[in-house]
């Protein structure tokens, strides 16, 4: 959500994913995003291709390298963008529904070899896909809250030991890049985990570590 043959090639994950700015407060990676217009959307042959050079087009691809699905994700990706249990275990049209909404978070930088060696091109087309594994009646017992359950409070701002503030305009990619952190934002994220909910949703003023 980017080896693409990267740290996710969806990579989705990986150092050499630099994204597009995700502007802090702004995208909630996991949540459908409504795009004016279509007509320049990604047709589903670009993501064959992506997946043919990321994976040899084998969309339920598990090697064990971090990495799986045909389009590479790394676990906390899948996860972030709205993804359940793996991404191996999904159906091609699950997978690129995942993958259209971290197009829309963060560009074809997510894939950044192979987006330029098959030239893809079109924006991300929010797609809504039932889960072939579970039911829906299990998937409203997993998902539904509890009347009068309060929410979790937001993780704070401060971090002990933290080096890094988020300014206006951030992302984990964006401060990746500026900061030539070694293992990209996903690096980032691993360190953060105590104080970020979501990779896509930073506040301004926030503490991070990220080295």
């Amino acid at each position: 959500m980017t080896r693409s043959r990267g740290k996710s090639r969806a990579g989705i994950f990986n150092a050499r994913n630099m994204a597009r700015v995700v502007v802090a407060g702004i995208v909630v990676a996991g949540t459908p995003l409504v795009l004016a217009g279509t007509a320049n959307a990604a047709p589903d042959e670009v993501w064959d291709q992506i997946a043919k050079c990321e994976s040899g087009g084998r969309w339920n691809t598990n090697t064990g390298n971090g990495y799986s699905g045909g389009l590479q994700f790394a676990p906390s990706t899948w996860r972030a963008y709205g993804g359940s249990g793996s991404a191996s275990g999904a159906s091609r049209a699950q997978q690129i529904a995942v993958a259209e909404r971290v197009l829309a978070a963060q560009g074809w930088g997510a894939w950044p070899s192979c987006s330029r060696k098959v030239g893809a091109k079109g924006k991300a087309t929010p797609r809504t896909v039932t889960a072939t594994r579970e039911t829906s009646a299990t998937r409203k017992t997993q998902t539904q809250v509890k009347p009068n359950t309060p929410a979790a409070p937001a993780p704070s701002l401060t971090k002990p030991g933290a080096n890094y503030t988020v300014v206006p305009g951030d992302s984990l990619s964006k401060i990746a890049a500026t900061k030539n952190v070694a293992g990209g934002w996903q690096a980032i994220y691993q360190r953060n985990q105590d104080v970020l909910r979501n990779p896509s949703q930073l506040r301004v003023g926030q503490q991070l570590t990220i080295g």
